[in-house]
C-alpha cells in the first residue's frame, strides 16, 4: 500500500506513481490523439463541412449520455471501493481475532510447548492466509519446529485451522484446559474460517462480466464519437480536449479494477504481508 500525506495535495498534481493511471493509458491516449486528428482534418479541410452540418448535433446525444456514464461510474467506484474496504475489516478482524486468541491462551496455558505450540501456528495461519489469497505456494520454513504435514493441493488455511482445532481438543482431553475454556476458544477458532471464507468471496466473486464489459465499450464509443461534434466549436483543440476526457473516464474504470481485489500486489492493494507480520510481533507479545 503506498504511504502518502492526505492533506499534502499539492504533490498528488505533480507526483506520478507506478499506480497512477497515465502511465497505464500513455498507448492508447496516444492512438486517440491520432484519431482525432483524423476527424479534425476530414471535417475541416477535407470534407469541409458547412457550420449548419448536421454532424454538429451528434453533441446532443452526449449531453444526453453524460448523465447515464456518470452514474454507471460512480456505483462501479463505489462497489470496488466497497469490495476493498470489506477486505480491509476482514483483516482487521484478523488481527484483533489473534490478539484475543493468544491473550486468552497466554492466562490458560501453563505448558511452555503448548505456549510455543500456539506461538508459532497464530501468524502461521495469517501468513497462509496472505499467500492463500495472492495464489502463492507456501513452504514448510513457516512452521520450524512445529511438525505440520500440509497438502498443497487442498485448503492450507484450514488445514492449519484443523490442527489448531484439534490441539485445543487435545488440551481438553489431557485436562490442560476445562470444558468452559474449550467453548470459548472454540469460539476463537472458527473465526479464523469466517474470515477466511469472507475474503475468498471477495477474492473469488468479481463484477459480473457483462456489467464490466457494458462500461468499457460505453466508454470506448463514447469518446470516439466526440470529435464529430466538438470539432466545429474547438477545432484542432478538440485533440487535448478528448483526450483528457478519456484520460478521466478510463482512469475511473481502471482504478476500480485494481482495488476491487483487495490481496494482490498492487501498490493500492491491502498489506496483507506487514499486516501477518503484524500478527506475529503482537501474538509474541502476549504468548
Amino acid at each position: 500500500m503506498t504511504s502518502y500525506n492526505p492533506k499534502d495535495w499539492f504533490s498528488f498534481i505533480f507526483h506520478f506513481s507506478k499506480a497512477d493511471t497515465f502511465r497505464k493509458l500513455i498507448p492508447v491516449m496516444f492512438f486517440m490523439a491520432i484519431y482525432c486528428y483524423g476527424i479534425a482534418y476530414l471535417e475541416l479541410e477535407y470534407w469541409d463541412l458547412p457550420e449548419d452540418s448536421k454532424v454538429k448535433n451528434i453533441s446532443t446525444m452526449h449531453s444526453m449520455l453524460g448523465f447515464v456514464i456518470s452514474l454507471l461510474l460512480a456505483y462501479r467506484t463505489n462497489t470496488a471501493y466497497d469490495r476493498w474496504w470489506e477486505g480491509r475489516r476482514m483483516w482487521g478482524s484478523l488481527v484483533n481475532n489473534s490478539r484475543n486468541f493468544a491473550m486468552k491462551l497466554s492466562v490458560i496455558l501453563e505448558d511452555e510447548k503448548d505456549k510455543a505450540f500456539f506461538r508459532k501456528m497464530i501468524p502461521g495461519y495469517a501468513s497462509i492466509l496472505n499467500k492463500h489469497l495472492k495464489d502463492e505456494e507456501t513452504g514448510m520454513q513457516l512452521f520450524d519446529n512445529v511438525d505440520l504435514e500440509l497438502d498443497h493441493h487442498k485448503h492450507r488455511p484450514n488445514q492449519v485451522a484443523k490442527i489448531m482445532f484439534k490441539k485445543i481438543h487435545d488440551l481438553y482431553a489431557t485436562n490442560k484446559i476445562s470444558g468452559e475454556q474449550l467453548i470459548t476458544l472454540n469460539n476463537e477458532v472458527t473465526a479464523f474460517t469466517d474470515i477466511c471464507g469472507a475474503c475468498e468471496r471477495i477474492k473469488n466473486t468479481p463484477i459480473p462480466y457483462s456489467y464490466s464489459a457494458f462500461i468499457k465499450k460505453f466508454i470506448f464509443i463514447f469518446v470516439l464519437t466526440l470529435p464529430f461534434s466538438y470539432v466545429f466549436t474547438l477545432g484542432y483543440y478538440v485533440i487535448p480536449v478528448v483526450v483528457f476526457i478519456f484520460y478521466v473516464l478510463a482512469s475511473l474504470e481502471l482504478i476500480a479494477e485494481e482495488i476491487e481485489d483487495p490481496f494482490g500486489d498492487d501498490e493500492n492493494d491491502l498489506p496483507t504481508r506487514k499486516m501477518a507480520e503484524n500478527i506475529k510481533k503482537h501474538v509474541e507479545e502476549l504468548i
